[in-house]
Order: C-alpha cells, then structure tokens, then sequence
C-alpha cells in the first residue's frame, strides 16, 4: 500500500548504483544520469525535484518513445511512488511508459506482477528478442499492485493518475486490472476518477464497458465530465452512433473544458477525436454521423463552441472528400456568427435544423447562430472562431460563401486579409481585382495568390491589375525584402503575361542576382530578349562569386552560350563546390544539363566522388547521385555511374535515405539497359512501399522482362492505398498502362478515385485538400482513358 513503508534512500542509492545504467540507452544515449534524476525525484528539494521529473519526461519517455532505460526505471519509479512521495506525479510517469509500450507477444510470458518494492529484481529482465516497447509494458504490469492498490488513497488526484495509468497496461494487464477497476467505478463518486476509470476499463475491456458506456451518456442530471467521457467511449469501442449521441454531445459543448483536468491527451479535444474516429470507420452513416454533428456545432451560440467545430471541420476535411460539399453552409453560418449583428441572424435560414442527418435531432445548448448576436459574444468580432479562414480550406467548394468572403474582404485590417485570403482559393478571378486594390495591407491574401505554404497550391491567374500592382510593389521593394520570394513565385507562373514587367525586373536585377535572373527568363517577350542577355551577362560578370550560378545558368538559357556557365563550373570544382555538398550537387546537375558540351569538366567530376566505401551522409549521397548522372549524360557511359547508384541503393539506413534512394531509382532510370546491374538492389527497394513507385519505374526502364507488371501493380496499389507516396503510385501505375491492369487491379484504382476517404494523408495544413483532389482527378481521367486490351499475367 502507498506510504505503508519507510522510504530509505541509502537503499534507493545502493540499488541505483548496483546497474549498468552507462550501458542502458534512452532518448540522448547513455543513460547514466538517470540515477541522479531518480535520486532528486525522491528528495526533499522541491525545485531539484521538478526538474529531475521534466528531464526524465525527456529522456525516458520522450514524445511518448520508451527506450531499455525506461523499463529499468519502472521499479524505482513504483517504490518512490510506494512512499507517497510525488506520488501522482511519478503514478502519471510509470502510466506513460505503458502507453508508449505494446504488449508481449501471446507466445511470451504474461509477465507476473510483483508487489511494488518487495522482492524487486536487481534489473528488470529481458526476455530474448523482447523490444524496449514490450521490456517497458511488462515492467509497468509488475507494478499493477501498487496502480490498483492506489485507487483508494484519500487523494482524488493519486486515484485518477492510477486509474489512467492502468488502463494504459493493455492485454498484458487486463486480466489483472479490469476486476479491480470495475470495483472501485462501483463506488467511485469523484466525477474525474469516474470518468478515468470509465475511459480505462473502455481500453482495456471494451466489449465489457459497453453497456455501461451507453448508460453514462446520459441523463443531463450526470456529471459531465463522466458523460463526454462516456461518449469517447462509445466512439472507441465501436458502438454505432444514434441520436442519443448526438444529442448528448451538442448538449455538452463546449467539450474542450470537460477534459482540462483529465491526464488523457489523447482525446483531449473530444470533438476532434469524435470527428476522426467516426470518418476513418469509412460508412455512410458513420459519415453522416460526423457532418450532423458538426452542422450542429459550428451553429452553437457559443463562440468557444464553434472554434472547437472548426477545428474538427478542418480535420474532416482532410480525412474526407465529402466533407467540404457538406459543411460549407455550417462554416458559413459560423462566419457569420462571428461577425455578429443582423447580418449572423440573417444566415442561411438552417441554423434550427442542425439536427439533420443521422444524428438526429437538436439539442439544448445547441442554438443557432442568431444566438450569437444576441449574446454580444459575436458583434465586431471577425474571426473568433476561425470559420472566416477555414472557408479558404474548401477551394471550389466555397463557392457559395463568395459573396461573404467578398463583403469582408472589402474591409480593414487583419480580418479583411484573412477573408481576401479565403476569397483567392474560392474565387480567384473575383479575389484578384479585390488584392490588387491594397496589395501592401494584404500579406496573408498575397502569400495564398503566390502559391500559399512553400509554393504548394496554385498560384493566383493572370490579372493585369494585380500585374501593375506587383510592379508597383517590385519598384519600391527594399533590399531583403520577405516579399521577393512571393513576386518570383507569381510573375514566373505567369510566364509571358507578365512581360510588361521586365523593366522593373531589369532595375532590380543587380539587387538580387540570385533571385531575379529565371524569374526574366520566364517573362520576358522575344523582342526584349537581348536587353535582358545582355543584363544577365553583365550581373555574370559583376556579382559576388556565390550569386553568378543563377545568373550564368539564365544567360545560356536566353543566348545558347556555354562558355560563361561551364567557366563557373570549372571554377566552383576546382574550388571543391565552394558551398559544401548542396552546392556540389547544383554544380554537377548544371553541368549534367550541359550533356557533351561539360566534357572538360569529366575530371574535376570523378575528383569529387566520395571514396567507394565510404561513410556518407544524405547531402553527401545527393552529390554523389547528381556526379554520377552528369558523368553518365556528359560521357554517354554509364559505367562510372552504376557502381556509384549501387552504392547509395544498397545503404543500410533506408529509414532515414527515402529521398536519396528516389533520386537515385530516378538517376537508375535515366540510364535505361545500362543499368541493368542495378535490378538486384531496386528489387530490394519493393519491400518499403515508400520507394515502390521509382523502384519500379527504373526497373521498367533498365530492364523490363525482370519486372513482374502484375506484382508491380499490386505493390503501386498496396503504396498508394496505405498513403504511401500515393502520387507517386498512380503515375507509376499510369506509366505501366492502366490498360494492362487485372480487373481486381483496376477495380482497386478505380476504388482510390471513387472512395469518400482521401488517398493523400500527409502535408502542410491546407495543403491536403488540393493534393488528393488532383489525385482523383488524375485517378478518373487515367481510368476513363485506359481502353482494356489485355490482362497482363505475372511475370
């Protein structure tokens, strides 16, 4: 029992010091400064304690990562706790190392619970083969005596600690834990610990919970917290998702205050994780489920509410296809909301029939938008609950909050930005006019006309009154002015439309040699051609040596001559890149692009090689990658090249290599039979389906009859369903010929076009949403132009 014993620390001491804790590993390496983390845990100085707890969070459970060091520490952990020393402190500690482990095997051992400080191995075993992960999970299920022992100590925050790190002990600790949960959930009557031990017996007993989840949803006369945590789990344990649920959840909101006191982060924002469990169910009503019961929300009166509907709208966005269709109005109301006055509750007539769908109908708490207004919660406030900008998240499908968008956009300051902003990928004909009226009070607005987060969208189309506006902007544009980067990204996708504005980009030119010279490559019109070579030549020979690459590059580009670009090659090799490996690879991809004309360079290439062997980082094997495709082009032989690829493809450390061995598959294909020696280890690369679709586009290209199209397609299929590279996926499918396809292969391409669930997964906030819909747009066409002609078998 806690604080039944006498904590001696000389003991603690003696038994910390009997380990090996210098050959144990966690997060920084070495673990031999854990003993003294444990011995401060256990003090009497507060401060040294504090911070003995937070550098053990880093250590051993770092971002949630357990390590070898982390199970070894369980037992001293529990006999500090057993002296109710920090003692819901150190409870939350040893429950997160459980959390960041995973059960034994059902071959191995359950791992028997050993009663906290009595009887205490000198180290925790280590069962042969065992993962860190699964070391860690056994030693916390040897200390359940003192987890299930804790759930009646006098102190409420020791018994949720307990409760939570229990059901954190999983399968290994289930038979254990759940009787002594269900125990104290009988008599429990603290509504946090109630509803701890509810989320932990969910975990750890679902089907067993079932019931008495469904029970706690309601009535309105329970504790809320018990009831919101009720309701997560009935979402995690699968229930199906009724009126009751729905009802209970908008009668509830705000959610995000209901879980403060809860130490369970993962459904600290209960809206959100209802949103994201019940979409990736992938059913019709699951889906409906979610688009009701944010319909709901966005239209509460409560602006906390509705940023918490926001949020999950977003990520509904993200996960589904369907979602930006079904919630523009719901966004828009909360919009409106948000701006307040008669115009909120004027929206679009639905705010009482948030209830629609399969979650029912509405609920107390639930009101609508007008509500807002009539609180004052709404009036002047712009943006509170962020509906403003997340309408820019729905692209096309925002349409019919255009004329919104506009009226605020017509506005000042920051509010006016942000709807200008959401305008551009709404409405981007009608967003121009509108941002080149007041570009300079516009930043937000302008940085999405340029192509938004590191050029990832569509940039905004030609307007000739946001063309005299950028060239207003450019002529007054200061020395390392943040804004360049934004002007290159815009004029350049312009490309010829943008013509009228190469005499601003000539004056600029020496200000910003590295920038500017491609950006006139792409604008300017024939006529005005040798002005700007003959500009470009003269920055070639007046700028500092580390801006002429940009420079030298274009005036090839403009005039067909060489001889200034291959000069600063030469240069830039004999002077070992001058920049490191980056500028290595750039100078070799640019002489690369040269083909025959670089052959003087030949010899400085072959010098710059890493030593075959040697121990090469990732900039270092993208030198290497990029040396051996411009010796290839510039030479006609791919001899040196191969065993250059070979080289990098066959490193070991695939996990951290995923672009290097892209580029190098891509370098492979370029060489087409040449390459031939190379199919054993692109052969290898088909096992991580990250590096599937080059993998199996070089083989295509190196040698055909070794490449199985029917197990290829699979793979491309099995990359691309799992999120893997799924663009990359679809084009190497493209590639193979989406008329050679199995009907089982081209039903599952097909099914990547057609599902709710997006294929596209990973990327910038705001960036998803375009991503997978020209994804499916790629989809559809290539399966609509694929004509069936044969089944190709495997082989």
């Amino acid at each position: 029992m806690i604080g039944s014993m006498d904590f001696d620390h000389a003991l603690l001491r003696a038994d910390l010091d009997a380990l090996p804790w210098a050959s144990y590993g966690h997060a920084y390496g070495s673990a031999e400064d854990v003993p003294g983390c444990l011995r401060a845990l256990a003090g009497d100085d507060d401060a040294a304690a504090d911070e003995a707890q937070g550098e053990l969070y880093g250590s051993i459970l770092h971002q949630g990562s357990v390590y070898e060091a982390s199970a070894q520490a369980v037992p001293f952990l529990a006999r500090i706790a057993a002296a109710d020393i920090r003692t819901a402190d150190v409870l939350l500690l040893i429950g997160g190392i459980a959390e960041g482990g995973e059960d034994p095997s059902p071959e191995a051992g359950d791992g028997s619970a050993v009663e906290a400080g009595d009887g205490l191995p000198a180290e925790v075993s280590d069962e042969a083969g065992e993962s860190d992960e699964v070391a860690c999970r056994r030693a916390v299920v040897a200390q359940l005596p003192l987890l299930l022992g804790a759930l009646d100590h006098q102190d409420r925050a020791v018994r949720q600690a307990a409760a939570w790190a229990a059901g954190w002990t999983g399968a290994a600790g289930a038979d254990t834990a759940v009787p002594a949960l269900r125990d104290r959930a009988a008599v429990e009557t603290d509504p946090l610990v109630r509803a701890e031990l509810l989320s932990a017996l969910a975990q750890l007993d679902p089907e067993g919970r079932a019931r008495a989840a469904t029970e706690a949803i309601g009535p309105d006369g329970s504790p809320p917290e018990l009831r919101i945590a009720a309701l997560l789990a009935c979402a995690d344990i699968g229930l199906p998702w009724t009126p009751a649920h729905h009802e209970a959840a908008l009668a509830l909101l705000p959610l995000d205050r209901l879980m403060a006191d809860r130490f369970d982060q993962v459904r600290n924002e209960p809206l959100h994780h209802l949103t994201v469990t019940l979409l990736l169910r992938d059913t019709d009503p699951d889906r409906e489920a979610v688009f009701a019961l944010l319909d709901g929300a966005l239209r509460h009166g409560d602006p906390e509410a509705r940023t918490e509907a926001v949020w999950a709208a977003l990520t509904a966005c993200e996960l589904s296809r369907g979602a930006p269709a079904r919630l523009v109005a719901a966004l828009t109301a909360a919009a409106l909301a948000d701006g307040g006055g008669a115009v909120a509750a004027a929206g679009d007539g639905r705010a009482a029939a948030s209830g629609a769908g399969s979650g029912g109908g509405g609920a107390a708490g639930s009101g609508p938008v007008g509500g807002a207004a009539g609180s004052g919660a709404g009036a002047g406030s712009g943006d509170v609950s962020g509906a403003l900008s997340a309408l820019g998240r729905l692209g096309a499908y925002g349409k019919p909050a255009a004329d919104l968008l506009a009226a605020r956009a017509a506005g000042e300051g920051d509010v006016a930005d942000r709807a200008l902003e959401a305008l551009v990928t709404v409405d981007p004909v009608r967003a121009a006019p509108l941002l080149a009226r007041d570009l300079e009070s516009r930043p937000r607005a302008f940085a999405a006309a340029c192509g938004g987060p590191v050029g990832s969208l569509p940039t905004l189309p030609y307007d000739p009154e946001l063309l005299a506006a950028v060239r207003r902007r450019l002529g007054a544009m200061e020395p390392g002015s943040m804004v360049l980067p934004r002007l290159v990204a815009l004029l350049t996708a312009w490309g010829p439309d943008a013509g009228p504005a190469v005499p601003e980009l000539l004056a600029a030119l020496p200000a910003y040699p590295r920038q500017l010279p491609k950006v006139l490559a792409a604008v300017c019109p024939p006529e005005q051609r040798a002005e700007a070579a003959e500009a470009v030549r003269s920055l070639a020979r007046t700028a500092p040596a580390d801006d002429r690459m940009e420079a030298v590059r274009v005036l090839h580009q403009l005039t067909g001559d060489h001889g200034p670009l291959l000069s600063l090659l030469a240069e830039r090799l004999a002077a070992g890149a001058g920049g490191g490996d980056s500028a290595l690879r750039e100078t070799a991809t640019a002489a690369a692009a040269l083909g025959p004309a670089a052959a003087p360079l030949v010899p400085a290439l072959r010098a710059a090689l890493n030593a075959p062997g040697a121990d090469r980082n990732n900039p270092q094997m993208d030198a290497d990658i990029a040396i051996a495709v411009a010796l290839h082009r510039i030479t006609g032989d791919a001899a040196e090249a191969v065993p250059v690829l070979a080289g990098v493809l066959g490193d070991d450390d695939g996990l951290w290599r995923r672009w290097t061995f892209v580029r190098a598959a891509e370098a492979a294909t370029g060489l087409g039979p040449a390459g031939r020696p190379l199919v054993p280890v692109m052969k290898g690369l088909l096992a991580d389906p990250e590096q599937v679709p080059s993998a199996v586009l070089a083989l295509r290209a190196v040698a055909p009859d070794a490449l199985d199209t029917d197990r290829s397609a699979g793979l491309l299929l099995d990359a691309a369903e799992a999120g893997a590279a799924p663009a990359e996926a679809v084009e190497a499918l493209v590639a193979l010929g989406v008329d050679t396809l199995s009907d089982e292969h081209r039903a599952r391409l097909t099914e990547l076009g057609e599902r709710d669930l997006r294929v596209v997964r990973f990327g910038l906030s705001g960036t998803i949403e375009a991503a997978d819909d020209r994804l499916r747009a790629r989809i559809r066409t290539a399966v609509v132009g694929g004509v069936r002609t044969a089944v190709v078998s495997p082989g």
